[in-house]
């Protein structure tokens, strides 16, 4: 059987380790904090039925966001591969699953996050350059091949961007933290009720969702310069960073608006900034969120096109995609084709009632279902390959996989159960990937390190 060790043409050129511990660091971090934190805090609020509840489920989300760093963490250290999960899974599953999962990357889990975040980008920059009707779609397909193109100069230069915006974004959080301590508390809605029908299953969705992103440090294992394991402590302590920010952020809009407040706010962020800056707390607010996703989008960039290119490398119908350029040290061709489908996503968006809502729906269910088959993947290759070095090793095996398991198979469940029309596509597409198995021939085996 095929298992991935796929061959390298020496014209295809291959990754080298070129990026530091800060530059992982800035990816976890970007990747995750995006627009969720502005928007989601209101949502758990109507949810918790206490404040002590409200924290305690961020606090929850962080550490379960841990747990499955960890498990990427072993996987990464030990089959370290630009793939990533379209690697990790080949080895546990065959070729074939791993090319369905490929597959949806490109077509509707990275293309569609790249998309959505593109939207979520410009449906902040609207408010503050407004460019007529359709302004949000132009902003949002601006942002795709911006930051499709710094990547395409090369990993140095998208590496470096990474940096910047993450900084920013970073910023822009603590200055809406700073303004939500030290703004005066404003008195409960009339009427409103701070009390939440305690829903834990429905709020650990919104949170979970508000984290997601972790795993994608995976793809960059292959470049990561130093010892493998320091990859589990750069991935845990980027999401420790993140879920001590998301609870300061969440401790200072309820100090700012109490519970009731925030469960009674269509926009939690944009009332504390408004209440901390006056009217130009709008403005702030936008620019923050705008940053945010132009942050995650460039991350999601970044390690899509790698998985793209790791197709190419295995099946002759993609080769064109696997063509690595080693004087920028980035997959050129592969990013150009994510680039293309991310447009068409936001094309096909600006004719859609709700653009953002239909590439949600789109992505979340093949998303979910991937991330489970990693997690499961984890007790395949210990029982399959169990003399593999395996420099970092997952503590408390196997309840550390089994609790990860376990979540990621109750949003898979919660994302069907949720989602629409968007969710029969994104299937329908991963059905295409099926139907073109039947056709691809994979290229000679080689022996891959």
């Amino acid at each position: 059987m095929h298992d991935l060790r796929t061959s390298i043409d020496a014209p295809l050129g291959r990754p080298r380790p070129t990026l530091g511990a800060v530059d992982l660091i800035a990816l976890v971090v970007g990747i995750v904090i995006g627009a969720g934190i502005f928007r989601t805090p209101a949502l758990v609020a109507g949810l918790a039925g206490s404040e002590q509840a409200l924290i305690a489920m961020w606090v929850i989300g962080g550490l379960l966001s841990i747990v499955g760093a960890l498990c990427y963490a072993e996987l990464a250290a030990a089959f370290p591969h630009m793939g990533g999960d379209y690697h990790f899974l080949g080895r546990a599953y065959g070729e074939r699953v791993a090319f369905l999962y490929g597959w949806a990357r490109l077509t509707v889990i990275q293309t569609g996050s790249l998309a959505l975040l593109a939207y979520v980008c410009g449906d902040y920059l609207q408010t503050l350059v407004p460019l007529g009707p359709v302004g949000s779609s132009l902003w949002a397909g601006a942002a795709v091949v911006v930051i499709s193109a710094i990547n395409w100069l090369g990993i140095r230069e998208g590496a470096a961007a990474q940096r910047w915006l993450t900084l920013a974004e970073v910023g822009g959080l603590i200055l809406l933290i700073v303004a939500g301590f030290l703004a005066e508390p404003a008195p409960a809605p009339a009427g409103a009720s701070p009390a939440g029908d305690g829903a834990i299953g429905l709020m650990l969705v919104f949170v979970l969702l508000t984290y997601g992103g972790w795993s994608e440090a995976a793809y960059l294992s292959a470049e990561v310069r130093g010892d493998r394991r320091r990859i589990a402590t750069l991935m845990v302590g980027g999401l420790v960073v993140v879920t001590v920010l998301y609870v300061l952020a969440n401790l200072a809009f309820l100090n700012a608006l109490g519970l009731a407040g925030m469960a009674a706010s269509d926009a939690v962020a944009a009332q504390v900034a408004n209440a901390a800056f006056g009217p130009a707390g709008a403005g702030i607010i936008a620019a923050a969120v705008a940053i945010a996703a132009l942050t995650s989008a460039n991350a999601t960039a970044i390690t899509g096109a790698r998985t793209s290119c790791a197709i190419g490398r295995q099946y002759r119908g993609f080769s064109w995609l696997g063509r690595w350029d080693e004087r920028r040290d980035t997959p050129g061709n592969a990013l150009i084709a994510q680039a293309a489908i991310a447009l068409l996503l936001v094309v096909g968006g600006a004719f859609a009632r709700d653009g953002f809502a239909l590439v949600v729906e789109y992505t979340a269910p093949v998303f979910w279902l991937f991330l489970l088959l990693t997690g499961i993947a984890l007790f395949v290759l210990r029982r399959r390959m169990p003399d593999v070095e395996r420099p970092f090793r997952v503590p408390l095996y196997p309840l550390t996989p089994a609790i990860f398991c376990l979540t990621t198979a109750y949003l898979l469940w919660s994302s069907l159960a949720y989602t629409g029309t968007g969710a029969l596509a994104g299937c329908a597409v991963l059905a295409v990937g099926a139907i073109l198995l039947l056709f691809l021939k994979p290229h000679d085996e080689e022996s891959l390190p």
